[in-house]
C-alpha cells in the first residue's frame, strides 16, 4: 500500500538503469538490499545491459535462486536463458561477484608496492595478516576499492553494488578517508621515523613519552612485534600516495552523475527511520538519493468478506479446515487489514523525501510468504521494480 498519491510517486526504477553507471543499494542490515540488488541486475540484463552486482557476503539462497551453487571472488555468467524470448532478443548479460576482502588488499599490495621485496614483506607480515582481515573498516575500504577497480572494466555497462553490512550502512562512504587518516596518523610517523632510519626499530628516535609507552606493548607482546608493526608501517607508507589519489577519485565519482543511489528499507519504523538518515547523510555530503525501495508491505485486500461469506467459499472449495477455519481465515484477514493500515502510517514519514527535488522514485515490494529461493520469484521483484510497461 502506498503512503503517497500517483502524483508523488514513481513507480518505476528503469530510467536510473538507463542514466547511470553505477548503482548502489544502501541500508540498514536485513531490509533486503542484496535481493534488491540482484533484482535490479536481472532487470538491466533482460534490457541488453551488461551487469555486474557486486555483493557483500550474500546469503546462499540467492546464489542458488540465481542458478549457482555459490558466489565467488571472479565474476560468474547467471544463465538469462529462461528469460530470452523470440520476441525480444537481447544481448544482455549477468555477472555477479562477491567481495573476498583479504584477496582485494592482496591485490592491492601487489598492484601498488614499490618493489617485489617491499610486496613481499607486507603479505608475509603479520600485522598485514590482522589489517587485511580484521581492522574495522577495512571491508569498508576494500569494497570501494573493488568498486573502483570493477568501475573502470569495460566489459559492464552497469554495476550494481550491494554496500557493505555494517550498523551503519554508510560508513563505506567514508571508509578512504577513515582508512588513510588511521594509517597516517602523528603515531604511524613516528614509527616510520623509528624504522627507516637504520632499518631496524629503534626507540632512541621515539619521543619518549611514546618511548614508555611502546616499551610496555614490547613487554606485553614479546619481541619483534614491534619491529614488525614499524616495518609494516614503512612499507605501507610506499602506497600512501596511491591511496590518498584513489580516495580522491572515490569521493569524486561518489558525487558524479555516473553514481545512483537508491535506500532500501520496510516500514518497519526502525528501518524507516534508518532510511531517512541515509537520505539526509547523501544530501549532506553532496550525494543524491535517487530512490526508495520499500521491502514486505502489506496490502490490504481490495473486500473483505464476512464470516459467512468465508464458510460458503471453503464449502464450495470442500477445504476441510474444521470448524473454526472460517473464523482463523476471518482473524487473518483482520490482521492482514490491521498490517496495511500501520503500514500505510508509517511510511508517510518518506513523503517529505518524495517530495524534494533529489528524489520522486519509490516502489514497493509486497510482503512474500518466504524468502527468495528461485529465479522466479527474483523476476518477479525485478518486473515490479523496473516493469516494462509503466502501469496506468
Amino acid at each position: 500500500m502506498s503512503s503517497a498519491g500517483p502524483s508523488s510517486v514513481r513507480v518505476t526504477l528503469s530510467p536510473l538503469l538507463e542514466r547511470h553507471r553505477v548503482i548502489l543499494c544502501v541500508g540498514s542490515g536485513g531490509v533486503g538490499k542484496t535481493t534488491v540488488t540482484a533484482a535490479l541486475g536481472l532487470a538491466a540484463a533482460t534490457r541488453g545491459k551488461r551487469v555486474l552486482c557486486l555483493t557483500i557476503d550474500p546469503a546462499r539462497r540467492l546464489a542458488n535462486s540465481l542458478g549457482l551453487d555459490r558466489m565467488t571472488h571472479e565474476a560468474r555468467e547467471v544463465d538469462l536463458g529462461a528469460f530470452r524470448r523470440p520476441d525480444r532478443p537481447t544481448t544482455g548479460s549477468l555477472s555477479v561477484m562477491m567481495l573476498d576482502t583479504k584477496r582485494t588488499f592482496d591485490e592491492l599490495v601487489t598492484r601498488h608496492a614499490s618493489s617485489d621485496r617491499a610486496r613481499d614483506r607486507i603479505l608475509n607480515n603479520r600485522l598485514y595478516q590482522y589489517v587485511s582481515t580484521s581492522l574495522a573498516g577495512t571491508q569498508e575500504y576494500m569494497a570501494m576499492e573493488k568498486l573502483l577497480a570493477v568501475r573502470r572494466d569495460t566489459d559492464f555497462d552497469l554495476i550494481v553494488l550491494d554496500t557493505p553490512p555494517t550498523s551503519n550502512a554508510l560508513d563505506f562512504l567514508d571508509a578512504p578517508e577513515r582508512m588513510i587518516g588511521a594509517l597516517d596518523s602523528a603515531a604511524m610517523r613516528w614509527l616510520i621515523q623509528a624504522f627507516e632510519s637504520s632499518g631496524r626499530f629503534s626507540l632512541n628516535l621515539v619521543a619518549k613519552s611514546v618511548a614508555v609507552v611502546l616499551r610496555g606493548i614490547g613487554k606485553l607482546t614479546g619481541g619483534g612485534f614491534l619491529e614488525q608493526m614499524s616495518e609494516f608501517v614503512a612499507d605501507l607508507n610506499d602506497l600512501f600516495g596511491g591511496f590518498r589519489q584513489r580516495a580522491e577519485e572515490v569521493s569524486a565519482a561518489f558525487r558524479g552523475d555516473e553514481f545512483a543511489y537508491v535506500i532500501v528499507t520496510t516500514p518497519a519504523p526502525a528501518a524507516l527511520r534508518e532510511a531517512v538518515f541515509f537520505a539526509e547523510r547523501l544530501e549532506e555530503q553532496g550525494m543524491s538519493h535517487d530512490g526508495f525501495v520499500v521491502n514486505r508491505v502489506h496490502r490490504a485486500p481490495r473486500t473483505v468478506p464476512t464470516p459467512d461469506e468465508i464458510e460458503a467459499a471453503l464449502g464450495a472449495q470442500d477445504l476441510g479446515l474444521g470448524p473454526s477455519g472460517p473464523a482463523r481465515l476471518s482473524r487473518c484477514l483482520s490482521d492482514e487489514v490491521e498490517l496495511a493500515r500501520l503500514d500505510h502510517e508509517h511510511l508517510r514519514v518518506l513523503e517529505p523525501m518524495l517530495g524534494s527535488e533529489h528524489v520522486g522514485l519509490r516502489v514497493d515490494i509486497p510482503a512474500l510468504p518466504g524468502d527468495v529461493h528461485d529465479l522466479g520469484t527474483l523476476a518477479g521483484i525485478a518486473e515490479l521494480l523496473c516493469p516494462e510497461r509503466r502501469p496506468s
